[in-house]
Order: structure tokens, then sequence, then C-alpha cells
């Protein structure tokens, strides 16, 4: 089976970068593509999640990805060639000790996702050859940059 690029930009984004700002862009792309499949929106919303956790936005985490596990835990254990079934159990997880981080301190971790499929874990190794880490990783949407006459 080949997968979409942009599927294999997210793994590549996800497993090796940790830009989960990137991920949210290239698998946005895919999720309006796939008339907004809700299987892609459950995954961007993971990597939405752990951006704002790495930025100290536990609320909106924790919105993000409490909602991609209820959604992901809907679909088969092995989905898009991953360990959806190990994602969702990681992501409940997280949530959990998101939310009683006030009672036992929660340090920030990156979670990776389990690529199951050797054929999908040949195409993410190829993809990662040509997609060029994004040094330093974006933290939000950039806006164009525009010519000003005088």
């Amino acid at each position: 089976m080949a997968y979409d690029p942009l599927y294999l930009a997210y793994l590549v984004y996800f497993n090796r970068d940790r830009d989960y700002f990137e991920c949210h862009e290239v698998l946005e792309e895919l999720w309006l593509a796939k008339q907004r499949d809700p299987l892609y929106k459950a995954l961007l919303q993971v990597a939405v999640g752990l951006y704002h956790c790495r930025n100290n936005n536990m609320r909106g985490a924790t919105i993000m990805l409490s909602g991609a596990a209820a959604k992901l835990e809907e679909y088969s254990a092995v989905t898009l060639g991953i360990n959806l079934a190990k994602l969702v159990v990681e992501v409940k997880d997280y949530v959990r000790r998101m939310e009683s981080c006030e009672q036992q301190p929660f340090s920030y971790y990156d979670l990776t996702i389990e690529i199951i499929d050797q054929g999908l874990a040949d195409e993410v190794n190829s993809a990662a050859e040509v997609i060029t880490p994004n040094n330093p990783q974006r933290r939000g949407p950039q806006r164009p940059t525009s010519s000003h006459r005088k």
C-alpha cells in the first residue's frame, strides 16, 4: 500500500523531529483533502495537544488530547499502518497526568507513534531522507513577507 506523502511527512515530523506545529500543517492539508476525515483530525489533535503542552498551555493540551483519544479509540488497533491502540493508551495516560499535575508535578515528554506496517516504515524512512527538519521549529503561523513601497 502506498501512503499519502502528507501522512508520511506527519510521521517524520512527529517521530523524528518532534515538530508538532509542522505535523499540524501537513496533516491539516491531508484532512481537508480527505473531506475532513475524523481519523486524520484526531491524529492532528494529538500533535496539537503535544504542541500546547510543550508551550505550557495545559488546558488546550487536555482538550486536544482528550478529544483525540475519544475519537481514535473508535478505530481498529492497527490503522493506517500504526499501532493506534498503543497511541490511544499513551494519550489517555498523558491526559490523566496533566489533569493531576496540581497534586503530582507533570513533566512534558514526547510520544512516539509506533509504525507496524513495514511498508509504511520503509516509506517514512525514504521520506525522511528528503524532509529537512525545521531548525528552529516554527512557533506559529508566519505571515508572508511583503514589500513596502515608498
